[in-house]
């Protein structure tokens, strides 16, 4: 019959040679004793000899260990250089493209951090920033033509690995005169005016209008739908209409130098949980990993920057109704 044996039983195999005792390759790997003793009686089964055999108060290697521990050795130093230069590989002589799909909110509050973090590491990388489509984000990560979605899509697929960012809410953004910032911002005084709606789809209605007509009898008028966060910026100041966005868009905007102010809805929304997601055959690429780890480490620090009292994240979630509606997932 075939015998079989992993690095970890082979790892124990040299400290158990090489510590000649239980406890002490036990201490070292940091594992229980019991645990180890499970190790040592796999070895003496797979090997047909002892191993470590009693000798007076302690334990000594048996000829055949103390004959096998160099080769040991050098099998698990071998295994371990291949993983560490899989773990480590060499950045700074690489020059890899990444093609990340993602809306104009993660562009403006994230684009440039992520190159500069990127280009610490490997000065030769380059990124491109594909729009969101209303293709499924998931076709694009299995067919290769996307490395990295960022977003809050619902259209994942179940193959598709996801590591969650961290949510945030929707506020409002109205001109820094807006008249409702002197009547109070309550769910009537909302409806009294027009809104606009993100979707890059077109849809006119969302979570908001839910919570709207559910709880209060009310319904907004949606007088225009524009597909990025960040189209009506610029020009709502000429306005009296309120523009919905993420928490994050708003704290990255100069929005006094723009004439704009903002506040809270006066009632409870869904959060936008945010996250990225790659397809499980880049699991293990190293390079990969690392662009992966590099975007998880930049948002969450540039999340912790926020003014204080900010909820951090937020990450694509669209007003209009049925784009990218938000449910709990991992983690």
């Amino acid at each position: 019959m075939r015998k079989r044996y992993d690095l970890d039983l082979l790892r124990s195999l040299q400290v158990l040679i090489e510590e000649e005792g239980v406890s002490h390759a036990a201490r070292r790997l940091k594992m229980s004793e019991a645990a180890m003793s499970r190790s040592l009686a796999k070895l003496r089964v797979i090997f047909g000899d002892q191993i470590l055999v009693p000798s007076g108060r302690r334990m000594v290697a048996t000829t055949f260990a103390l004959g096998i521990r160099d080769r040991v050795r050098a099998l698990v130093d071998g295994a371990d250089a291949l993983l560490e230069e899989q773990e480590t590989p060499d950045l700074a002589g690489l020059s890899p493209h990444f093609m990340l799909r993602a809306n104009d909110l993660i562009v403006g509050a994230f684009g440039a951090a992520i190159l500069a973090a990127l280009r610490q590491d490997c000065p030769g990388c380059t990124i491109t920033f594909a729009p969101e489509t209303d293709d499924e984000p998931s076709n694009d990560l299995r067919d290769g033509r996307v490395d990295l979605y960022l977003g809050a899509s619902d259209d994942m697929r179940p193959d598709i690995r996801k590591q969650s960012l961290f949510p945030t809410s929707f506020r409002a953004l109205v001109r820094a005169d807006h008249p409702i910032l002197a009547e109070g911002i309550t769910p009537a005084s909302i409806v009294r005016y027009e809104h606009i709606s993100v979707s890059r789809r077109g849809r006119l209605h969302g979570p908001i209008d839910v919570v709207l007509r559910e709880r209060f009898g009310l319904r907004r008028r949606v007088v225009m739908v524009v597909p990025t966060y960040y189209a009506m910026v610029e020009t709502l100041r000429m306005t009296d209409m309120i523009l919905p966005l993420p928490g994050i868009a708003i704290d990255y905007l100069p929005i006094r130098s723009m004439h704009l102010a903002e506040f809270e809805f006066p009632f409870e929304l869904p959060p936008v949980r945010s996250f990225q997601a790659w397809h499980p055959r880049r699991d293990s690429d190293p390079v990969h990993r690392w662009l992966r780890s590099t975007v998880y480490r930049v948002v969450r620090q540039r999340g912790d920057d926020l003014p204080e009292g900010f909820s951090p994240i937020t990450i694509t979630a669209a007003v209009g109704e049925g784009d990218n509606v938000i449910r709990p997932y991992w983690p």
